[in-house]
């Protein structure tokens, strides 16, 4: 009696093949700039707790080239991923019905960026008010 070996079928790239799975994999990606920024500022925050010393030297390192570079990469891939974040609205809400009519996913995008903007300059003006 002859053995024949499994068919194991190769993972390597399937998600080259799709442009879907390309932007979804690139939108997975930019979450690990989303964490490094977190790293950022907990790193921060656990200075801020450590005195004026730490915060200073914290506050020097923020403020160097490479920083605001890295600072510039991170934002950019950030707002990609906020982008392809609300991209997804449409697909993953159950269907919005208004006056009998489903909701277009553009005006489902449109939501979600207008109460993204607007939290983001609601939190500006928090934190301006309680610095000046």
């Amino acid at each position: 009696m002859s053995k024949r070996r499994p068919y194991v079928r190769s993972m390597d790239g399937w998600w080259k093949k799709n442009p879907f799975y390309v932007e979804y994999m690139i939108h997975e990606g930019t979450a690990l700039f989303v964490a490094a920024y977190a790293i950022v500022l907990t790193v921060g925050l656990v200075c801020l707790g450590q005195g004026e010393a730490a915060w200073n030297g914290w506050l020097e390192a923020m403020q160097s080239p490479l920083s605001i570079i890295f600072h510039l990469v991170l934002l950019v891939a950030i707002a990609y991923h906020a982008f392809t974040w609300f991209k997804l609205f449409p697909l993953t809400m159950p269907p919005i019905v208004l006056n009998g009519k489903k909701m277009e996913p553009c005006a489902i995008v449109g939501a979600g960026w207008t109460a993204g903007v607007v939290a983001a300059l609601a939190l500006f003006v928090i934190v301006w008010g309680i610095a000046a």
